[in-house]
């Protein structure tokens, strides 16, 4: 009694066949009644459509079916345990699909998004991660995402820019300084693994960039902003160069040379010297060229001026100096 119903209509059993079988390669292994129970049918028409299934196939290059061009199902599971397990798949497991490397860089980039302070329901990204980790054409490396002290500034710039309200906090600038700073926040932007603020600096009375990680000691104020995001004109480019910049020549592997472009003021030139490209960019400060530096290994050299090439090396000295055989 219980599968007896209203047979589908044509459309209807069309539909239902094209939603079974996504789900069934969703799922696996899964019973006919929780099937049934899924898409509201009678366990008899879940049978019927497995077993259409079972027969459904694109034929091969000869045009007639051979082995491996039909849908295929675990024969004995299904009669006689009433479980659904596709054993062969057609057409569309011959979809792309991403390789074990990019799902896990996918993986962890959805990571790293729940565990930010606004994804309070991480269930969706949960279960996107699970798909991605079943879709992959080989088994994606475990990789973790580890939390930042960042996370909790976030969370707190979220909440001022919600508000509506100005934040003030102390900043490490590029020249070392400390200040207190309080700021209308506009925007929020990444590059690579860094995060910036970008707001209106009532110190400053202009558009400032604030990495997030030098931010310390936040605080939400009850004062309502003075400037909104559609009442500011931000500059495309992340980075902006003031009066006070410092000019510096390098020279750069041609490969490198966009991995620096926001330092290079527009219509700079830049020159070839024996396969190097020579290349004057603009720093706040010297000191604020060696984290630059260091991310270029053999890649970029600083030629002038030799202030410059001063900071860089002794900076370099002192950490390759760290390194040494004497345990004292």
């Amino acid at each position: 009694m219980a599968d007896r119903a209203v047979p589908l209509q044509a459309q209807d059993k069309l539909a239902f066949l094209l939603s079974l079988v996504p789900f069934l390669m969703e799922h696996e292994r899964i019973s006919v009644q929780e099937t049934a129970n899924h898409f509201g049918v009678t366990p008899m028409a879940v049978r019927e459509a497995v077993e259409l299934i079972a027969v459904s196939g694109i034929p091969g290059e000869t045009g007639q079916y051979q082995h491996g061009d039909l849908f295929d199902l675990a024969w004995d599971d299904f009669e006689e345990n009433d479980q659904i397990v596709l054993t062969n798949l057609v057409a569309i497991d011959d979809a792309p699909r991403f390789s074990g490397r990019e799902a896990a860089a996918l993986i962890a980039g959805l990571q790293y998004l729940s565990a930010l302070p606004e994804n309070a329901d991480r269930s969706a990204i949960a279960s996107l991660m699970t798909k991605l980790s079943h879709g992959a054409s080989a088994l994606p490396s475990q990789v973790a995402v580890e939390g930042s002290e960042s996370d909790a500034t976030l969370a707190l710039i979220r909440e001022s820019v919600a508000a509506g309200v100005q934040i003030e906090f102390d900043y490490l600038n590029s020249r070392g300084e400390h200040e207190r700073r309080r700021v209308d926040p506009l925007r929020i932007e990444s590059v690579d693994a860094d995060w910036y603020l970008r707001g209106w600096c009532h110190l400053r009375t202009a558009v400032r960039t604030f990495r997030i990680d030098r931010i310390s000691d936040p605080l939400v104020t009850a004062e309502p902003i003075t400037f909104h995001a559609g009442e500011v004109a931000l500059p495309d480019t992340l980075f902006e160069g003031t009066a006070d910049d410092l000019p510096v020549t390098i020279e750069i592997l041609p490969s490198a040379l966009p991995l620096v472009a926001d330092y290079i003021p527009d219509g700079t030139p830049t020159v070839e010297v024996d396969g190097r490209l020579r290349a004057n960019i603009l720093v706040s400060h010297y000191h604020g060229l060696k984290r630059l530096i260091a991310g270029l290994p053999g890649m970029v050299t600083v030629i002038a001026p030799g202030e410059a090439r001063s900071v860089v090396a002794d900076w370099a000295a002192a950490g390759a100096a760290r390194y040494t055989d004497d345990p004292a």
